[in-house]
């Protein structure tokens, strides 16, 4: 497997920015080749300035988009710790229909996750993936049974983690998507940022297996 490629850039907002620019490239190239583009975004502080510049670049290629999510927390709609919410408050009225919501409030959410995994195209173009300061990507936290999920794309995991159980893309989804983005930044991701570059796999990113990955990462993450 080849390693990610690390672009440095000076800030948060920077990174943003650039990370927008990387998925508006991918995009126009996925709607050329092939019609339809398949994204899967991940929460998070830094994905909400990026995907409200992503809002802004011409060449994204929104009517061809479908933006899913890679993972979400289990709670109620419209709560501020869901990734849906600021998602829907990055996003201009425009652009919202390319959402494709992770249906955590459904009550049964086995059948849930099935629904969405069935939703999702047979690989996606682009996963967008963040790394807490534990290592974790999307929500393939540490310790956790979801980790070993080989046989299905979406998946819940086992226990609460940061107090929500979770729903979430799984290694099958991630290590077959076209294209891995990873966005990092801050001082607290550099130790997990140099084990995710090592292919170190005592952190749940370090077991991510695709061939084609790029890490934009900020001059405080930088190892």
């Amino acid at each position: 497997m080849a390693a990610p490629r690390l672009e440095v850039v000076a800030d948060e907002k920077a990174a943003a920015r650039r990370a927008a620019e990387l998925i508006a490239e991918a995009g126009a190239a996925a709607a050329a080749e092939r019609g339809p583009f398949g994204i899967a975004m991940s929460g998070g502080r830094s994905p909400w300035a990026m995907l409200a510049i992503l809002g802004e670049l011409d060449e994204m290629p929104w009517d061809a988009t479908e933006l899913f999510q890679v993972d979400e927390r289990i709670a109620s709609p419209g709560s501020e710790d869901r990734n849906l919410t600021h998602m829907v408050l990055g996003l201009s009225m425009d652009h919202q229909s390319a959402l494709r919501p992770m249906p955590v409030t459904q009550r049964d959410l086995e059948a849930a996750a099935h629904d969405y995994e069935n939703g999702l195209p047979e690989r996606l173009d682009l996963i967008h993936l963040g790394l807490g300061p534990d290592g974790h990507t999307a929500s393939l936290v540490p310790g956790d049974p979801v980790l070993d999920v080989t046989g299905r794309r979406v998946a819940l995991t086992g226990g609460e983690y940061q107090g929500y159980r979770r729903m979430t893309v799984t290694y099958p989804a991630i290590d077959t998507a076209r294209q891995i983005l990873w966005l990092v930044t801050g001082a607290e991701k550099r130790d997990p940022l140099a084990k995710l570059l090592a292919g170190d796999t005592s952190i749940p990113a370090g077991r991510v297996q695709n061939d084609n990955m790029i890490v934009v990462a900020d001059e405080a993450a930088a190892p």
